[in-house]
């Protein structure tokens, strides 16, 4: 039996399936690089290089303490106190009385000494031009000079005592001491008449931990807490070179304003955070520590990843300036950039910056 001829549907709808079968199979060896490539990229947490203010920074507590203190005091012994001029608290200035000792003594020393001296420089006065001409002997002239020069200096003496019996003030500052009693005498204690905060200055004496001391610098601005909940601004003034070995702290001194409620000895807390200014940053577990130095992971937007070197400023909340890098904008590799080599293709998902 001959076969039935193929009508004109039968021929469309032939060409029809062969048509979609060619396409299908020609689409899957298109499609099948592109599947093996995303299969093989790499999926990482990608944040941003971000323009903010750093976190909360390193806080330490300390103690106030005066940046200079005077210790002042009477070298001279046996003199009674006769007078006070300044107390705890009192503001002086420099050369201004402080204690008067009782010079009544003195006083007729020095009248008396100079009566001596008098007559001393009287009887070399007689004996000049009298050098060998045998009036006196040589030994006899030259005793007589000795003891005018010798009366002179011990009424030079004297009076230099006198000059010192007023106690004076070498700096000016704030009293925070007064260690002498009126009535007193003068002796040769250790103990200071009177301590004196040099101009009134009073800083923090912090400690920090010894892994925070790197993102401290020297005029660093930090904000100090008192017991009594007043917030002062302040100036890292110096940052201590050595490092205690047992506590493992080292001395941080923040310069303060002069105010009145500032007493050395008292308790204070410093944060050492940003100013408030906004800078370029990135999250810390987005630096690679190389042997030569520091790289990020740089994401184009090919999602090919980049090695690039920065330089960081201080650090805060999670957040570490970048002071030389890439620009603020740019996608990087979060923690897992260690396992990302540069030119590897990578998935990226993005990440809760604020919350690192």
């Amino acid at each position: 039996m001959r076969p039935a001829p193929m009508t004109t549907r039968h021929l469309i709808a032939t060409a029809l399936v062969c048509s979609a079968v060619g396409l299908t199979a020609c689409g899957g060896k298109k499609d099948k690089p592109a599947s093996a490539a995303a299969a093989q990229a790499r999926a990482v947490s990608v944040g941003t290089v971000e323009t903010r203010p750093l976190g909360s920074g390193i806080e330490a507590s300390g103690l106030l303490v005066s940046r200079e203190e005077a210790a002042v005091g009477s070298e001279l012994t046996g003199y009674r106190v006769a007078r006070l001029y300044a107390d705890e608290g009192d503001w002086v200035r420099a050369g201004q009385p402080l204690a008067q000792l009782d010079d009544t003594l003195l006083r007729a020393q020095i009248d008396q000494q100079a009566a001596v001296t008098a007559q001393a420089q009287a009887e070399a006065a007689r004996v000049s031009g009298l050098d060998g001409q045998g009036v006196l002997s040589q030994e006899q002239i030259e005793t007589r000079r000795y003891q005018a020069k010798a009366q002179e200096a011990a009424l030079k003496e004297l009076r230099t005592r006198a000059g010192r019996m007023t106690i004076t003030a070498p700096v000016s500052g704030r009293v925070l001491s007064r260690g002498v009693q009126p009535g007193q005498i003068a002796g040769g204690g250790t103990t200071p008449w009177f301590s004196i905060a040099r101009d009134g200055l009073v800083e923090l004496d912090a400690e920090v931990n010894e892994a925070d001391l790197a993102g401290i610098r020297v005029g660093q601005t930090a904000q100090v807490s008192l017991p009594s909940g007043q917030l002062i601004p302040g100036v890292v003034r110096l940052i201590s070179p050595r490092v205690d070995s047992t506590s493992r702290l080292g001395k941080v001194r923040v310069r303060l304003p002069v105010r009145p409620d500032l007493r050395p000895g008292g308790f204070g807390r410093a944060n050492f955070g940003a100013s408030g200014a906004a800078v370029t940053a990135i999250p810390e577990s987005a630096i690679r520590y190389e042997a030569d130095g520091l790289f990020v992971m740089t994401v184009d937007s090919n999602n090919r990843a980049h090695q690039v070197g920065v330089k960081i400023g201080q650090k805060g909340g999670g957040w570490a300036q970048l002071v030389q890098g890439p620009p603020a904008g740019t996608r990087i590799v979060l923690g897992g950039a260690s396992f990302v080599t540069d030119g590897d293709v990578v998935r990226p998902a993005p990440a809760a910056q604020g919350a690192r």
